[in-house]
């Protein structure tokens, strides 16, 4: 069983493949267990998506090499 995540506690960073002038920006929240707390920086208010770890390394082994589809 996984433990309880709180948005509030976590500790979030701007993505590096975030837009750097202020437009589309995601947070990441590292070092909680087995998933990857994903928001969007403009409404750090607002929901947070919660991804299975697997997943995301998926995601963004797919996002580095351009493998993408559209």
């Amino acid at each position: 069983m996984t433990a309880p995540f709180f948005p509030s506690s976590a500790v979030w960073r701007k993505s590096s493949y975030s837009d750097g002038n202020g437009g589309d920006c995601v947070e990441v929240a590292d070092g909680v267990p087995g998933v990857m707390p994903v928001r969007d920086s403009k409404a750090p208010a607002g929901p947070s998506l919660v991804i299975p770890a697997a997943s995301w390394a998926g995601f963004v082994t797919a996002v580095r090499t351009g493998d993408l589809s559209a």
